[in-house]
């Protein structure tokens, strides 16, 4: 009887070890890259006067972002900080899921961004496209430009085009 309870015991603390072991092991997966993606909060930093970026915040608000404004007088070093190519800024550059997003990326690339994980650095929309998501009315759709996908050696592509 004694080598019984031995053997149970024994089966009881492998299957408590086994709970610990998968347990721990959700943890760490809730980390990995592939999890990122459902990452939705946008740390975003802005002029403290620049409109068309609130205007581009609510727009990705709406599209169930969460996104944390940070008003900064120095974006140059921001952009600089970040690695954003010169000829590739906009007025404002966001941070979410370990990419960059540079100026009015409409909120539907952000997400296919998220969702694909390409190997790249981030999205930007150059300039101050007029017809692009903080620039026009809210509801409208993009017109009129590329946002373009860019790598650590500032090479761009055409992520999308409207």
């Amino acid at each position: 009887m004694k080598n019984f309870y031995q053997k149970t015991g024994l089966i009881a603390m492998i299957a408590m070890l086994f709970s610990v072991y998968a347990a721990t092991m959700a943890t760490a997966e809730e980390k990995t890259p592939a999890t990122k993606a459902n990452d939705q909060t946008i740390n975003m930093y802005k002029s403290p006067t620049c409109a068309c970026c609130a205007d581009w915040a609510k727009h990705m608000r709406s599209a169930g972002f969460t996104v944390t404004e940070h008003k900064r007088e120095d974006m140059n070093a921001i952009k600089k900080q970040y690695g954003v190519p010169r000829a590739l800024t906009s007025c404002h550059t966001a941070l979410i899921g370990g990419y960059i997003i540079e100026g009015h990326v409409p909120a539907k690339d952000v997400a296919r961004l998220l969702k694909e994980r390409p190997n790249i650095v981030g999205l930007t929309a150059p300039g101050m496209p007029m017809k692009s998501p903080g620039m026009q009315k809210e509801g409208l759709a993009p017109q009129s430009y590329d946002v373009l996908s860019f790598n650590s050696n500032g090479k761009t592509k055409v992520f999308a085009h409207y």
